[in-house]
């Protein structure tokens, strides 16, 4: 995995993300786009997992929690779906939360309730990211 390689995915992932918002438009539960989003990457060869646990170990004693990914593509990117009004710093802090106990190198914050998704999509890479070649 590269640097390049994993920002060419999250390319492909916003390519497919848009394709849903173009077909559905905003306005539907965050669990509508989930879904749609899940076929059409799986379409498109993805490997892609869902509403994927999260385990917290703090301090040697893994911790049951609550903490559920919405999608994991390719192993390397987090994807963090919203269908709300306004993205709040907390979902930031979640999504980021999630690469570093997830030890993965970027993140994508998609909101579906707007009219351009480009523009509201917000990326994260982190540490795990800085170490990849380039």
């Amino acid at each position: 995995m590269t640097k390049k390689s994993v920002t060419q995915l999250s390319y492909e992932i916003t390519g497919l993300a848009i394709k849903v918002h173009k077909n559905l438009g905003p306005g539907l539960l965050e669990s509508v786009y989930e879904e749609c989003l899940k076929i059409e990457l799986l379409k498109n060869g993805f490997d892609v997992k869902q509403q994927l646990y999260v385990p917290i170990n703090y301090e040697g004693v893994e911790i049951n929690t609550k903490l559920i990914v919405d999608l994991l593509v390719n192993d390397c990117i987090v994807l963090e779906l919203k269908a709300s009004e306004e993205v709040l710093p907390i979902h930031e802090a979640q999504l980021l939360t999630y690469m570093k106990v997830l030890k993965k190198t970027q993140g994508l914050l998609i909101n579906f309730f707007t009219t351009n998704i480009t523009k509201s999509l917000k990326p994260f890479i982190n540490e795990y990211f800085k170490m990849l070649p380039d």
